[in-house]
């Protein structure tokens, strides 16, 4: 079975800055989120055996979401300028590997990726550390792979890994910060409307499409909660709808994926060595070439299908 493992990079990118202590190429340009970007590059392929890899970024000019809530994201501090001095040299090794990079002015990578895997003909893997791409799961075609401890332990979350960390299934996951809010992102929720009440919103409920048309209808399951809430509800439904449109990931990007574009044999290509010797990585080179040796008689001598646990 094919199997697209799909990387949200600034995810994996700004995770790897803060991991790694100061590095510098000898151009004394700082690079320690490229070598971490790159070493977590290997893992995955080793950990996840892709047969396809992409990645998607984010662009640097507003999205639609800014133009929906003006307040979005408004707190988040600005990207740090020795992190954002890296993007274009991650972008370079990336091309070096083969890998292509998706992105669409107005878009988050969230949404790209949103589009790239319900696009994907084969299984998908994203990989990230933003619990907002949750929502994608999907039975077995769409799982996520997310870090747990800096870059070097990570677990695969299915439609029940991501109800057991969030309360919620992962469909309900707008529904959810629709009603609590989300203070990383900056937008309201219902005022008062904390993380346990949502979730019992939901169980009862199931949308917030349903819980507003069961105020409208007087509906008698309401008496399980106080009017205290029922209140804060009312008056807090215009948030509700546009918090939800905020944490909805788009599926509908203007983008398409072009699976073969993004198969991948290995890793360890000419350009990629050069690349790598370049910002004098020679560690990683190493570790390439380890990978070519090892990776290979494994597959031949093993050919069916890695199996995945979902831990």
């Amino acid at each position: 079975m094919n199997r697209l493992v799909l990387i949200d990079g600034n995810a994996i990118l700004h995770r790897a800055f803060h991991a790694l202590p100061p590095l510098t190429a000898p151009d004394g340009s700082m690079v320690n989120a490229v070598y971490g970007f790159t070493s977590m590059l290997f893992k995955l392929f080793s950990d996840l055996k892709p047969t396809h890899i992409a990645v998607a970024f984010d662009r640097p000019k507003p999205t639609f979401r800014k133009q929906l809530f003006a307040g979005y994201q408004a707190k988040r501090p600005k990207m740090d300028e020795e992190l954002s001095t890296q993007i274009t040299k991650v972008h370079d090794v990336i091309g070096a590997f083969g890998i292509p990079i998706y992105e669409v002015d107005g878009y988050e990578a969230d949404d790209v990726i949103g589009s790239l895997a319900k696009q994907s003909p084969i299984q998908v893997i994203i990989v990230t550390g933003d619990r907002d791409l949750l929502q994608l799961v999907e039975g077995d075609h769409i799982l996520t792979y997310m870090p747990v401890k800096g870059l070097s332990e990570a677990k695969i979350y299915g439609e029940k890994e991501a109800k057991e960390r969030l309360g919620v299934a992962p469909k309900q996951i707008p529904d959810y910060k629709a009603l609590a809010g989300d203070a990383s992102d900056n937008y309201p929720g219902v005022s008062g409307i904390g993380p346990k009440t949502a979730n019992q919103l939901l169980e009862t409920f199931g949308s917030v499409e349903n819980l507003y048309q069961a105020i409208q209808k007087k509906d008698v399951r309401l008496k399980e909660f106080s009017p205290a809430v029922i209140e804060k509800l009312a008056h807090g439904a215009e948030d509700a709808v546009l918090s939800k449109d905020l944490a909805m990931i788009r599926t509908d990007v203007p983008i398409h994926l072009t699976i073969e574009e993004s198969k991948v044999r290995s890793l360890d290509r000419p350009q990629a060595r050069k690349a790598l010797e370049n910002l004098h990585f020679f560690s990683l080179i190493k570790r390439l070439e380890k990978m070519n040796k090892t990776e290979t008689p494994k597959q031949e001598k093993k050919k069916e299908e890695p199996q995945l646990s979902l831990v």
